[in-house]
């Protein structure tokens, strides 16, 4: 399956590890790329990713024609170095007014399921909240994988 959003992985648990990022056109899904990119992340997809599941776990990629390419508004697309893939651990959702205490959300995709984070992609702590929220999505899908049940 194809979805509109962007994809961003890094190391987590000695493998490249990703968050999906959705929302409609404007919403900063780039914009949030870009920063993410300056912290050390990884690009694998934007504007576009195509998803699939494979032994129960769920991965992402750029379609074709644009592997390696992203939007920087105001700039224009520009190329840049990325991943071919990464393991999809946590989905994030653009609102523009995420709730202050939330109950855990999830995303299922491909029959997969995954945690998700409701997020204003726009604000400056965005890069910062993916960023907490991707380690503990990451960490549990380690205990998943190596069958901890502590999950």
């Amino acid at each position: 399956m194809t979805l509109h959003a962007g994809l961003v992985a890094r190391r987590a648990g000695g493998l490249w590890r990703g968050a999906l990022i959705e929302g409609g056109s404007g919403w900063g899904k780039s914009d949030l790329a870009v920063r993410l990119l300056a912290q050390g992340w990884r690009l694998v997809a934007d504007d576009r990713v195509q998803v699939w599941s494979s032994g129960g776990r769920l991965f992402g990629r750029a379609p074709e024609p644009l592997g390696g390419l992203l939007e920087v508004r105001g700039t224009g697309v520009i190329p840049v170095a990325s991943l071919l893939f990464a393991e999809l651990v946590l989905a994030v959702k653009a609102e523009t007014t995420p709730e202050r205490w939330p109950e855990p959300r999830f995303r299922v995709l491909a029959d997969v399921t995954i945690p998700s984070l409701a997020l204003n992609l726009l604000e400056a702590s965005a890069p910062t909240k993916l960023t907490v929220a991707f380690e503990r999505a990451a960490a549990a899908a380690d205990r998943a994988r190596l069958g901890d049940p502590k999950r």
